[in-house]
């Protein structure tokens, strides 16, 4: 059973598409134990890009990005956010963000386990 005062923390991270694949292999061997991934487009630092279809100009500055997002109570999020950025990093503009944020209280629905024993 998992102290009570041991704190609930999401991970959130805005990454590249193509970086999935490495940020899961990063993760799991961080021992962090589940994410939940969804699909987003955005804008931040990573330039626009210019295209032409059917003669006509167009620019897209809304980029695809992955939203990963993992609670976790029994690993510290630190070691979380390392393993995200180990396995994103490309060095170039557009790698994404990782945001840390406290969560109040959690509960399982299956077993009605809340704090720390619902992550």
């Amino acid at each position: 059973m998992s102290d009570p005062e041991t704190p609930i923390e999401m991970v959130v991270a805005y990454i590249r598409p193509d970086k999935l694949s490495d940020v899961k292999q990063s993760l799991a061997a961080a021992g962090a134990p589940s994410l939940t991934v969804t699909n987003v487009s955005g804008r931040g630092s990573q330039p626009a890009k210019t295209g032409q279809w059917r003669g006509e100009e167009y620019t897209v500055d809304l980029h695809q990005k992955v939203k990963i997002e993992c609670v976790v109570a029994d690993i510290p999020a630190d070691d979380v956010v390392d393993a995200i950025q180990d396995g994103a990093q490309t060095g170039e503009p557009g790698d994404g963000k990782v945001f840390v944020l406290p969560v109040e209280s959690a509960r399982q629905i299956r077993t009605g386990a809340s704090g720390p024993d619902a992550v």
